[in-house]
């Protein structure tokens, strides 16, 4: 799995622990005079895939450079209930006062990688992956993409400079007859440096898809909101005209839950792409104890 850059998010933390503290803790300023050293365990209260513990550490520098964390459970890995997940060690105030904002990347992170973990387990035994989108809170997309790896999902572009993706809306200003054009675009596309795959989004099978499988260069096909029976008329389409190959790489998305997740996969797509796993994951119950 691809590490967390951890230079890359400092503003995001930078700005979370100004808008907490602010001018200080004047609750734990006024209870605890002295520089009394303690230790607490971060606890997880449900069943979780661990994401965040590298940013808790450097959650804790930026109140005390004495407050160290010992991981017991790292990013990556299953947690039960009541498991320690770390021991932080320090003193007591800035303890307390850096509790709410570790806790909160903690439960977010932990909370996309769970979810994230609940889809790839449901497809098990295809041969589909799940992939994210940019469906993300807004400065926190490396974060919320490494707790997708954390999950064991993929990442898809970073953003619009990282990989050419031809939309439906896109395609529709080529106009009805679209082929002529999409092929010289993808022909350039191939030289737009940076760019780390061409993908093109349709709509329909029978007359978006067998002029788009007839483009060489195409990455990944974009199937978008289709139902169970086109997606496999699209696998068979694309097996028939690409042959042994399986290029370009078919992905479903639109609609992806866990409830349908699984007979997805099953129709033989690629990928399956799905906005849920970090729009929609709700925060994982994590606590520091004493």
């Amino acid at each position: 799995m691809r590490k967390l850059n951890i230079k890359k998010v400092r503003p995001l933390i930078t700005m979370a622990v100004e808008e907490d503290l602010g001018g200080g803790d004047v609750t734990s300023e006024l209870l605890f005079k002295g520089d009394t050293v303690v230790k607490a365990h971060i606890v997880s209260r449900e069943e979780i895939i661990v994401c965040g513990m590298i940013v808790a550490e450097e959650i804790l520098k930026r109140y005390d450079q004495r407050l160290t964390l010992k991981v017991q459970i790292g990013d990556g890995r299953s947690a039960h209930v009541g498991s320690r997940l770390g021991t932080i060690e320090g003193p007591l105030r800035p303890m307390l006062s850096a509790e709410r904002v570790l806790l909160n990347f903690l439960q977010r992170l932990s909370g996309i990688a769970t979810t994230t973990g609940k889809y790839v387990r449901a497809i098990q035994g295809t041969k589909a992956k799940i992939f994210d989108t940019r469906k993300t809170l807004p400065g926190w997309r490396i974060l919320e993409k490494y707790a997708v790896r954390c999950g064991g999902g993929y990442n898809h572009r970073l953003g619009l400079y990282d990989g050419i993706l031809i939309k439906d809306n896109h395609l529709a200003e080529l106009g009805t007859n679209f082929q002529p054009k999409l092929r010289r675009i993808v022909s350039e596309a191939k030289n737009v440096q940076g760019a780390k795959f061409v993908a093109v989004e349709v709509d329909h099978v029978d007359d978006q898809l067998n002029y788009v499988l007839e483009i060489p260069g195409i990455d990944i096909v974009l199937l978008d909101n289709m139902g169970q029976w086109q997606l496999k008329h699209a696998v068979e389409m694309r097996d028939r005209m690409c042959g042994k190959n399986k290029r370009p790489l078919l992905e479903a998305s639109g609609n992806i839950s866990l409830s349908n997740v699984s007979a997805i996969a099953q129709c033989g797509v690629d990928r399956i792409a799905v906005g849920a796993i970090t729009h929609s994951a709700t925060a994982v119950d994590i606590g520091l104890d004493r």
